[in-house]
């Protein structure tokens, strides 16, 4: 099976309409039509219900539409994993969110530059939880992501296990106590990747967050390497001892065979160990 009807395929599925997928396409309705029936004919099954209200995904479909675009993100990764290789001065881009590393990023990369597979190493910013969607794509090697994400494609190593501390302005009452726990923050343990991924999803990085907090708003819950490393006037961090940790992971595409991304995840698992890794202690 080509790509082209697989790219046809998706773009018919996304819209359910043929005249829309195929403006979409830059091409005329015939022929992206007769694709769509040979690629059904091909395939033994109908990919899509017709009537005279329009089109909509089979069960098959619903299937085919899935997979799809796990081949076409592949083909598409490999093609730029590949441009990239071929580059006079190849490079690892590795996918960070800024201020979501634990503090191993510069460990890491100090160490890795001393490796004999290494190469020079561009750190890519992104925000939350875009890294997966960077390594499927091919525009990242590898990346420091914090569970849980979607692993479709990828391998990863859990690097460190964290506790988390509650971010409050100094003047909030819980301030005065030495640990909380979730009840106090009126949370249960199933609500706490909701609660967090609530402030994720409003864009605010971690300057603003701390901000917002030492200005009265809400209590935060962050790892616990966040209190040494960001101390600011007006905000102070309590443990919150029932809450689940948070576990930072180093993720890779399954398919990766570049010895440079390998060795860079066998010193990022050493940096974590000599750090404390997985058993980091509260």
């Amino acid at each position: 099976m080509e790509s082209r009807p697989l790219r046809y395929f998706v773009a018919v599925a996304e819209e359910l309409n043929f005249t829309r997928a195929a403006e979409r396409l830059g091409i005329s309705p015939p022929p992206l039509s007769r694709a769509i029936r040979n690629l059904e004919k091909e395939m033994g099954v109908a990919l899509f219900d017709r009537n005279t209200h329009g089109v909509a995904l089979s069960p098959a479909g619903e299937v085919l539409l899935a997979e799809a675009k796990i081949v076409l993100d592949a083909l598409q990764a490999a093609e730029r994993r590949a441009q990239r290789a071929a580059a006079t001065e190849p490079k690892l881009i590795l996918a960070v969110k800024a201020d979501g590393d634990a503090g191993l990023l510069e460990p890491i990369l100090a160490r890795f530059a001393s490796e004999p597979a290494a190469i020079p190493v561009a750190v890519r910013l992104c925000s939350w939880h875009e890294q997966p969607q960077l390594l499927r794509q091919g525009e990242a090697d590898a990346a420091l992501v914090h569970e849980p994400f979607d692993p479709t494609g990828l391998d990863a190593e859990i690097l460190i296990h964290e506790p988390r501390v509650a971010a409050l302005a100094a003047s909030h009452p819980l301030a005065a106590r030495d640990r909380l726990t979730l009840s106090d923050l009126e949370l249960r343990p199933d609500d706490v990747e909701q609660f967090i991924n609530r402030h994720r999803g409003q864009g605010r990085d971690l300057a603003q967050l701390l901000t917002l907090v030492g200005l009265g708003g809400p209590p935060h819950l962050l790892p616990a390497s966040v209190a040494a490393r960001y101390p600011r006037p007006g905000v102070v961090y309590r443990p919150v001892a029932d809450a689940p940790h948070s576990v930072l992971a180093i993720a890779w595409p399954q398919q990766s065979r570049s010895t440079a991304t390998a060795a860079l995840v066998r010193v990022a698992c050493s940096v974590a160990d000599a750090v404390g890794g997985a058993e980091a202690t509260s």
